[in-house]
C-alpha cells in the first residue's frame, strides 16, 4: 500500500540499468498512470505504450502558441529516444550540483514528464585542489582533461590531471558525502524522483528527512515487506523498509546478496557498453616514440583499437557468463519456499527467453 492506496510497483525479471522502470514507477506512485487490476506480468513494449499514451495525454491544454510549439518539439525529440529507456541512457553528470547534467537529448524525457533527475557525485567545495582540477567539467570532459594533462609538459597541468584522476578513483561509488548532504537538502519531502548512480536509475523519495530508493531487484520478489531501501551512506548498504517506511530486514539474508550481486553484474555490462567509445580514446601516448611517421602512428592506433576491442568483448563474455552462472545457482525466493518455487518455474524454462524482457508487478 502506498499512502493508504493499493498501488502496483514494477520489478524487472533481469535487473539492469533500466530508466524505463524508474520513470514508470514514479508515474505509478504519483497515480498518473493506472495499470489494469490483477495484471502480474507486463512487457517492456507494453510499458512503452503506456508511457507514450501518457506523454500524449499530458499535453498542456491552455498554452500560448510559442509554448505549444516548444512542447511539441520537445515531445518529438523525446519520442525519438524513448526506445533507449529499455536499455540505458547516456547521462553525463557534472560535479557541481545534484541536478546538474550535461544537456543531452536523453534529458528531454525527464523534462517533458516533469520528473526530477538527481545524482550525488559532487566535489566538496572545501577541498580547493579538487575543485580547481575538476572545475565545471562533466564526467566525459574530465576524463578527456585527465588524458590531456598526462601528455602535457606543464608540471602544474600534470599535477592537476593527477588530482582529478585521484578524485574519480576515490569516488568510484559515484556518491560523495557532500553529494549525499546536498541531495538530502535538495529533494523535497514526499517528492518522487529518479536517482542516477553507476549507470543505474532508481525511483527515489524522501520521508521524514530521509532518502529512500524503491527496491525493484528480482531477488526481493518474495520479500513482500521489503519496498524501500534507505540511502544514508555512500557504501550502498542501506536499511530495508516496508511501504510505510518501517524497518523490515529480509527474512533470508541471502536475498540481499543475490539482489545486489545481480545488479552489480548488469550495471557492469551496461557500463562496458556505454563507455567503450571513451575507452578507445584512452591511448598511452608515452609509449609512442617521438618522430614517428603518420603511417606508423596510424598502425599503432589501429593495433591499440583492436586490442581494446578484443579486451572489451572478452570482458563482456566473462561478465555475461558470470551472470548466467549466478542466476540459476539459487532460486529467487527465500529458503523456506525454495522447493515450491523451483516446481513452479521448471515448466516455464522454455519461455525464459521470451519473458526475460518482461517485468513483474507487485
Amino acid at each position: 500500500r502506498w499512502k493508504e492506496e493499493n498501488t502496483p510497483v514494477i520489478t524487472q525479471n533481469e535487473n539492469g540499468p533500466c530508466p524505463l522502470l524508474a520513470i514508470m514507477n514514479v508515474l505509478l506512485l504519483a497515480w498518473k498512470i493506472k495499470l489494469p487490476p490483477m495484471m502480474e506480468i507486463i512487457t517492456a513494449e507494453q510499458l512503452m505504450e503506456y508511457l507514450g499514451d501518457y506523454i500524449l495525454d499530458a499535453k498542456p491544454k491552455e498554452i500560448s502558441e510559442i509554448q505549444r510549439l516548444n512542447y511539441e518539439q520537445n515531445m518529438s525529440d523525446a519520442m525519438a529516444i524513448l526506445h533507449k529507456l529499455q536499455t540505458g541512457l547516456d547521462v553525463n553528470v557534472k560535479f557541481t550540483g545534484v541536478r546538474v547534467f550535461e544537456y543531452t537529448p536523453e534529458c528531454i524525457v525527464f523534462d517533458l514528464l516533469d520528473i526530477p533527475l538527481y545524482h550525488g557525485w559532487l566535489v566538496d567545495p572545501q577541498v580547493a585542489d579538487i575543485v580547481k582540477a575538476v572545475g565545471n567539467c562533466s564526467y566525459n570532459q574530465l576524463v578527456e582533461k585527465i588524458i590531456s594533462c598526462k601528455q602535457s609538459d606543464n608540471s602544474e597541468l600534470v599535477s592537476e590531471g593527477f588530482v582529478a584522476e585521484q578524485f574519480l578513483n576515490n569516488t568510484a561509488t559515484q556518491l560523495t558525502y557532500h553529494g549525499l548532504c546536498e541531495l538530502t537538502s535538495a529533494v523535497q519531502e514526499g517528492e518522487l524522483c529518479v536517482f542516477f548512480r553507476n549507470n543505474h536509475f532508481s525511483t527515489m523519495t524522501k520521508y521524514k528527512g530521509q532518502l529512500y530508493l524503491l527496491v525493484t531487484d528480482q531477488g526481493f520478489l518474495t520479500e513482500e515487506k521489503v519496498v524501500w531501501e534507505s540511502l544514508h551512506n555512500v557504501d550502498g548498504d542501506g536499511n530495508f523498509c516496508d511501504s510505510e517506511f518501517h524497518l523490515r530486514p529480509p527474512s533470508d539474508p541471502e536475498t540481499v546478496y543475490r539482489g545486489q550481486q545481480d545488479q552489480i553484474d548488469q550495471d557492469y555490462l551496461m557500463a562496458l557498453s556505454l563507455q567503450q567509445e571513451q575507452q578507445n580514446q584512452e591511448i598511452n601516448w608515452e609509449q609512442i616514440p617521438e618522430g614517428i611517421s603518420d603511417l606508423e602512428l596510424a598502425k599503432k592506433l589501429q593495433e591499440e583499437e583492436d586490442r581494446r576491442a578484443s579486451q572489451y568483448y572478452q570482458e563482456q563474455e566473462q561478465a555475461a557468463a558470470q551472470v548466467q552462472v549466478q542466476g540459476p545457482a539459487s532460486p529467487a525466493s527465500g529458503r523456506q519456499s525454495g522447493s515450491n518455487e523451483r516446481k513452479r518455474k521448471e515448466p516455464r524454462e522454455k519461455e525464459r527467453e521470451k519473458e526475460k524482457n518482461s517485468c513483474v508487478l507487485l
